[in-house]
């Protein structure tokens, strides 16, 4: 039995699905502790990025813009709502942020653990590394909780700097010890920083 030549090849694999590009915005608020680089799409705000000079926001908006598959809009209304919202929690006035969060930059164990402390840790309070694990059913999971912290990519607003060490230390942080330091001060974890 002859084979034709198409019956000797294996089949192409499909392509890959693309996905559609997303709307999306962006904009930089001054904060005292420094210019914050904020992105929202039309589910939510979905970025906070800290230290945002311009070297830094450029490097973040090439990330946001391939990820998002085009160029942002002018604006969305969940980025002025977090704006205006970040504004009220820096001046005292807001201890719980009501803005939709968009989780598509994150997934997984670092999803529900930072899920878990979205919902679950209360302006003013702080909560360890383990038992925040212990939390999300994974009591052997402390250094994973960890990395899920420097993972997030909504800090502050999803407060990843609540989370501190179990010897008392304040824990690591990615936007910098200072910058954790400050942001506890404010919540009146810390006391304020004499200047």
């Amino acid at each position: 039995m002859m084979h034709s030549e198409q019956d000797s090849h294996p089949a192409a694999a499909p392509e890959a699905a693309v996905p559609a590009p997303r709307d999306w915005a962006w904009t930089r608020l001054e904060t005292p502790i420094g210019p914050l680089l904020l992105a929202a799409t039309r589910k939510g705000l979905v970025r906070v990025v800290f230290h945002a000079d311009e070297r830094t926001s450029r490097r973040e908006l090439t990330r946001l813009e391939q990820f998002f598959g085009g160029a942002p809009l002018a604006a969305l209304p969940h980025l002025a709502t977090a704006a205006a919202e970040l504004t009220a929690y820096f001046a005292g006035e807001l201890r719980s942020f009501t803005v939709p969060l968009d989780w598509s930059l994150s997934a997984g164990f670092p999803a529900r653990v930072l899920g878990a402390l979205a919902t679950g840790v209360p302006y003013g309070a702080v909560v360890g590394y383990q038992d925040l694990a212990d939390r999300v059913g994974e009591p052997g999971a402390a250094r994973a909780v960890g990395a899920a912290m420097g993972s997030n990519p909504l800090p502050v607003v999803v407060p990843c700097h609540r989370v501190v060490a179990s010897d008392g230390g304040i824990g690591g942080f990615g936007g910098g010890l200072e910058t954790k330091r400050l942001l506890l001060a404010l919540e009146g974890v810390l006391p304020a920083p004499l200047f």
